[in-house]
């Protein structure tokens, strides 16, 4: 197994291409993915709302939860599924992914309880690993100065996804709130039957590595992060920019009901909005910005306008206002596929299953600390003990994170050699 030399720039020789129809699947999974999470943003804090007699403050408590539990399955075994990946190959995690989150969507579907609900999450947290396992498909397949623009694109199925998904989940969630679950089912299940048809695999059996439990555990995976100066500062700094980015999933319903009085159809449309501007930055905009301002000077402004976009959501007092933030806020998407390009250059590339597994597990914790930190915040700043009524302080909170990662980004990047001059 070769490995990569602290501060070296990896130079991945590309494997045979797998042909459009995997790079579209590649994009479709995503797609599907997202529409299907999209479906359920409107409705799942609200559901959980109906199980706790509507009480805000409450239900954002146990939501916080809820995201608490699905990170802490993600921190233990997106490193077990990376290196699966690196072993056994990318298509069969991916597949699996796919299924897994076909069961979560029918649990939740057919839930009781909040405890079922919970255990949905679970399921959910255990096998939603297609993100980083197709990234690490796309690092397979793509030369290394080309990875920023590629990561863009498969990027803009995010916004692609959360185009229709909201907007929809909101419109079947008004007549069942059940329903918009049954349908993200369905479409979980099209995409692993597609898979199974469609997908080839993009890692050759001569540049797969053996799985080990050292390096599959957390701790082993974030050892990977630790072996490289420039590695290690860039996996803090996506490790806070992700504690800020858990804002949007933790408390956007809950916030945006409380203070601008919306309901489910006016968050779905507000959540697409997101969309269309995310997948216009993801889709036409990164390739562009990076191409001109390299990746080191496109991550600092990505940075910076997720910070500025933050300030706008928290300090906006009507709805109108929150809208000016979001194409500002889309703009923070140019930081993530720079980021994603600069990490890549420094892992060999029969690591780069493991490299995707620790980014996840560096997310999970993220999404550990995130959902307390901001629905604790928010609980607190809407509740009767709070000396100032702030709705918008997780926002405000969120948006002085950014400012702390885009100073250390700084420091790191004027260390090492990052990208190619």
């Amino acid at each position: 197994m070769s490995e990569a030399r602290p501060g070296s720039i990896i130079e991945t020789p590309l494997a045979a291409a797998p042909g459009r129809a995997a790079v579209a699947f590649i994009f479709v999974t995503i797609l599907l993915d997202m529409f299907a999470l999209g479906l359920i943003m409107p409705i799942l804090p609200k559901l959980v709302e109906s199980f706790v007699d509507n009480d805000t403050a409450s239900a954002a408590r146990i939501f916080g939860l809820f995201g608490t539990a699905w990170a802490l399955m993600q921190f233990f075994f997106s490193p077990i599924l990376g290196g699966l990946s690196d072993r056994f190959g990318r298509r069969p995690v991916v597949l699996l992914s796919n299924f897994g989150l076909a069961l979560d969507y029918v649990l939740m579907a057919l839930a009781p309880s909040l405890t079922w609900l919970f255990v949905g999450r679970v399921i959910s947290g255990i096998t939603s690993a297609s993100v980083s396992t197709a990234f690490a498909y796309i690092a397979d397949i793509t030369a290394p100065e080309r990875r920023a623009a590629v990561f863009g694109k498969i990027g803009a199925a995010f916004g692609a996804g959360f185009i229709v998904g909201p907007a929809v989940g909101g419109l079947l969630g008004g007549m069942d709130p059940r329903l918009p679950f049954w349908v993200a089912a369905g479409l979980s299940f099209a995409n692993t039957l597609y898979g199974l048809l469609i997908l080839p695999e993009s890692l050759p059996r001569e540049r797969r590595s053996p799985f080990r439990w050292k390096s599959a555990n957390p701790i082993g995976a974030l050892h990977l992060l630790r072996s490289d100066a420039v590695l290690a500062g860039l996996s803090v700094v996506n490790f806070i920019a992700q504690v800020a980015h858990v804002v949007l999933p933790s408390t956007f319903v809950l916030y945006a009901t409380y203070r601008y009085g919306w309901d489910a159809r006016t968050v779905g449309l507000t959540l697409a909005v997101v969309g269309i501007c995310a997948m216009v930055v993801q889709g036409v905009a990164i390739g562009p910005i990076v191409r001109h301002l390299g990746e080191r000077r496109a991550l600092l402004l990505g940075l910076g306008c997720g910070a500025t976009g933050f300030l706008i959501f928290g300090a906006a007092s009507t709805g109108a206002l929150f809208w000016l933030g979001i194409p500002v806020m889309a703009l923070w998407g140019v930081a993530g596929a720079a980021t994603q390009a600069l990490m890549t250059r420094q892992v060999a590339p029969d690591r780069q299953g493991q490299l995707q597994g620790a980014i996840s597990s560096v997310q999970s914790v993220s999404q550990l600390v995130g959902p307390f930190l901001f629905t604790l915040t928010f609980a607190w700043f809407i509740g009767a003990q709070a000396p100032l009524k702030l709705p918008g302080a997780p926002f405000l909170l969120a948006s002085v994170l950014l400012v702390l990662a885009s100073a250390l980004a700084v420091r790191v990047l004027a260390t090492g050699p990052g990208e190619r001059a």
